[in-house]
């Protein structure tokens, strides 16, 4: 992989002066996973609970929209693991998200999928909780949301399924 360091224990690792933001930090755990590769993690957060409790381990955080961050060096990663799907305008925060990075720069998103077997199953039985979920304002498919990473200036890498929640789609797209 391009830009990253010697392996270290069988894993790459970046260099020192790389920048990863994490949209949504909330308990900081993809934070400490980003530093322990290497990363100056940065988190957001609009819970000031969390905020606060990062700023006390020593992470940079901040208690805002990640929309109102401009004045800060660009980033390497940009993470969004279960948020884009709780923003009233997606492409507005992929056009933010875009300005944030570096050429070549990585976002990570990851969310429930409209289109997965386990959605379709549930709306079959009628006991899907997506649909009165307050919190979200969108659900995506694969579809829409390549179309919409697409329209912002990245070309997806790679689709996956999550580990943790079998019904969302976890993807890594690059600005072009």
């Amino acid at each position: 992989m391009a830009g990253f360091g010697a392996p270290i224990n069988g894993r790459l690792c970046a260099p020192a002066d790389r920048r990863w933001l994490d949209i949504g930090a909330g308990n900081g755990s993809l934070l400490f996973t980003a530093e322990e590769y290497g990363f100056i993690p940065v988190g957001v957060d609009l819970r000031s609970g969390n905020v606060e409790m990062l700023r006390r381990l020593g992470y940079e955080a901040y208690c805002k929209d990640f929309r109102q961050l401009d004045n800060v060096a660009a980033f390497n990663v940009i993470s969004m693991a279960d948020v884009l799907e709780h923003m009233p305008f997606p492409l507005q925060a992929l056009q933010h998200v875009h300005r944030l990075l570096v050429d070549g720069g990585i976002s990570f998103i990851s969310m429930p999928n409209s289109e997965n077997m386990v959605w379709r199953l549930m709306d079959h039985n009628n006991v899907n909780p997506y649909w009165g979920e307050i919190e979200h304002y969108h659900n995506f498919s694969r579809n829409r949301l390549f179309k919409l990473l697409s329209d912002t200036g990245f070309q997806p890498l790679r689709y996956g399924i999550s580990e943790r929640y079998r019904i969302c789609m976890e993807v890594i797209a690059v600005k072009h």
